[in-house]
């Protein structure tokens, strides 16, 4: 009877209990547990294959490095893919995560080396008129329509495949497994194979993922731990822009982003993303102001746009884009406590452009200048950006990397910036650009009353 006994595995983290409970204990997320047999969990016992050895007597020889043809892609991946790594790529539907990976397929193919791209969402014919208005059709580029694993394993070992691709990994199914394609067992076992098969072939294999509603990657949470690496393909459909970022990396930083455009013939790198985020920007428009932001080593310069105006109804609406909305609230205190700024009775909306996301606390100085802009109906310099962080006393924290961000502004021909006093250390003089340390937010609330009589 005891092989038989049922547990219930949490689908999100993977906790076990020997009782449905409605919510889980580790994750604490609702509704998230599912029936099992025990006997399915059991591992089976194996000889020991190979011996520990001391770390100072093992060789490290670096690990070959392939290019996918995309310099914004190769970016992420630390500097290429990796032989025999294991790459899930997750994004919302529609989001092109499947035109970007065909079009790597494909630009992969075009070597001397065959791509397996294997698909459990679409027929051949599908893909192949995907593949034709992606310009992405190659001799070696093979295709196979299939979603049971057996086959699908035996026909990535019948022959030396260059690179993997499977659209998507939880279309996949083991017969032997009793439960449905996506399901917590199904996509553990099939990955933890897959894994196998990629270290002992040296095939890097690249896997597409769902994500749930909330914006993460669907299935076991175990799913991210077993891979090498975790790409996520972000963007809003509203625009053509999408930024790729790595949550995980084996090989290389997690902190380096790529930026692609969405096409009619497939996704096109972008090389030059402050430029093309700047080119559509209002002149002499209160309520706007440049800042340099830092993805990865990357320095991006983003438009921020504030609008307040009076309440509409008894509650002000407080509604932000591409910010978090309570470092908004935090900042609007600020003003409040410090500047005397009263917004009790003002809407405050904030919008970061072209649907891009930014975390970094060096945005606060921008979201201020924005803000006290557009309260006072001032329109700011085109030529001004702002740089900086803002503590709750209402002074103004240094930030990182201030060499990179100063020589993207320069690049671009920005002429004034507005940063940090505690920046201005070190920083060697340069005619082309006029910098103006400032120690708290009035300074900066006079500088924008300066500039806008």
């Amino acid at each position: 009877m005891s092989r038989n006994k049922l547990i219930y595995i949490c689908g999100n983290c993977g906790y076990q209990t020997t009782k449905w409970l409605g919510r889980c204990p580790s994750c604490s997320q609702w509704n998230t547990f599912s029936e099992q047999r025990e006997a399915e969990l059991k591992k089976e016992k194996v000889a020991i294959r190979i011996n520990p050895a001391p770390i100072t007597k093992i060789e490290a020889g670096a690990r070959p490095r392939f290019s996918s043809g995309f310099g914004e892609l190769d970016r992420v991946l630390g500097g290429g893919i990796v032989n025999g790594s294991l790459v899930l790529l997750g994004g919302a539907p529609g989001i092109g995560k499947s035109t970007l990976i065909l079009q790597v397929a494909s630009l992969f193919s075009k070597g001397e080396q065959q791509v397996l791209y294997i698909s459990g969402e679409e027929s051949a014919a599908q893909i192949k008129m995907r593949a034709s208005r992606l310009a992405a059709l190659s001799d070696n580029l093979l295709v196979l329509p299939e979603t049971e694993f057996d086959q699908i394993a035996a026909i990535i070992g019948s022959a030396n495949y260059g690179l993997v691709v499977i659209d998507s990994i939880q279309t996949i199914y083991d017969p032997a497994i009793d439960s449905a394609p996506g399901s917590i067992n199904q996509v553990r076992e099939i990955t933890k194979h897959l894994i196998k098969i990629a270290k002992k072939r040296e095939i890097p294999i690249f896997l597409i993922g769902h994500v749930t509603k909330e914006g993460e990657l669907a299935g076991p949470r175990v799913l991210e731990h077993l891979v090498d690496t975790v790409l996520q393909f972000e963007g809003d459909r509203n625009y053509a822009y999408r930024i790729l970022r790595a949550l995980k990396n084996r090989f290389g930083p997690t902190n380096e982003v790529g930026v692609f455009e969405m096409k009619n013939d497939g996704m096109e790198e972008v090389l030059n993303p402050s430029q093309l985020f700047l080119e559509e920007r209002p002149a002499g428009v209160a309520g706007s102001i440049i800042v340099p932001v830092m993805e990865g080593s990357r320095p991006l310069l983003i438009e921020v746009q504030s609008l307040v105006s009076p309440a509409a109804f008894s509650v002000p609406q407080r509604l932000t884009t591409g910010v978090d909305h309570k470092r908004v609230n935090m900042l609007l205190a600020v003003l409040e406590k410090k500047a005397g700024i009263a917004f009790a009775h003002l809407d405050v909306h904030i919008n970061i452009t072209g649907g891009f996301k930014v975390e970094e606390p060096a945005l606060d100085l921008g979201l201020v200048a924005a803000i006290v802009s557009s309260h006072h109906e001032l329109a700011l310099p085109a030529g001004l950006a702002v740089i900086g962080e803002i503590g709750l006393a209402g002074e103004v924290r240094a930030v990182s990397q201030i060499h990179s961000r100063l020589k993207e502004l320069k690049k671009i021909g920005f002429t004034e910036v507005i940063l940090p006093g505690g920046n201005l250390k070190g920083l060697d003089f340069d005619p082309a650009l006029q910098l103006s340390g400032i120690k708290n937010i009035h300074q900066l609330i006079d500088y924008i009353s300066e500039v806008g009589d």
